[in-house]
């Protein structure tokens, strides 16, 4: 290889080499200066839909700061620990709020978030994220119909746990024109929430302190802001 060939190639190496470095920097100088307006945003949109089911002016707390870490449960659809929203009206608690997922949609997971007041009854329920058949199983979005707030005021009696399916299997909950296993994963999912909520609401609204005290740690996770 001659001088000026070498040179050449030396010199194209160096100037993609400093390319490639400029273009990581300037990433990693991108995210540093977003991150913190990422985050807000995300929070906002979770405090968004919190609201949307848990009525504002039933709390007066920070529903984001008043958060206690619970571990993995089967009856939430996840292995990783979830994240309790509660609410309170100074030291009267008012009610919960999480995330479940249901993995028996007709096309993968069904994220929820659920609300359930002190008494035991639903709040509000909102699908999160789904891959459901537009026009059939995406009728469990709000936005699409109105059979989700179906479950609002419903509570759950442990020995009456036959409402607690879609009618098609002699339950109390509506199915769509050609879309049974859709809205009978979400019934399925709600009903293990409640189930959950029945078994460990005592300890839901305890602080993070207290409640590792009395029940142990979890491991430090956190999930995105927006799927809790």
């Amino acid at each position: 290889m001659n001088k000026a060939l070498l040179r050449n190639v030396l010199l194209s190496a160096f100037l993609l080499a400093s390319f490639g470095g400029l273009g990581t920097a300037l990433v990693m100088v991108t995210y540093e200066m977003t991150k913190d307006r990422i985050e807000a945003s995300e929070q906002a949109n979770l405090l968004k839909n919190l609201n949307n089911i848990i009525a504002s002016e039933s709390y007066n707390n920070n529903l984001l700061e008043n958060t206690l870490l619970v571990p993995k449960a089967s009856q939430l659809g996840k292995n990783v620990p979830t994240i309790i929203y509660q609410a309170w009206q100074d030291k009267t608690p008012v009610a919960v709020a999480f995330s479940i997922v249901s993995n028996e949609g007709y096309s993968g997971e069904i994220k929820l978030l659920i609300a359930i007041k002190a008494n035991g009854h639903i709040s509000g329920v909102r699908v999160i994220s789904h891959k459901e058949t537009p026009g059939l199983g995406d009728k469990i979005e709000l936005a699409k119909n109105d059979w989700i707030l179906s479950f609002n005021d419903k509570y759950l009696i442990e020995t009456v746990t036959t409402p607690w399916k879609v009618k098609k299997d002699g339950g109390d909950f509506d199915q769509f024109t050609g879309a049974t296993i859709t809205p009978r994963a979400v019934v399925n999912a709600v009903f293990k929430a409640l189930d959950y909520y029945n078994h460990n609401h005592d300890r839901l609204f305890l602080e993070q302190e207290r409640y590792n005290q009395l029940y142990g740690t979890t491991d430090n996770l956190r999930e995105p802001y927006g799927t809790k």
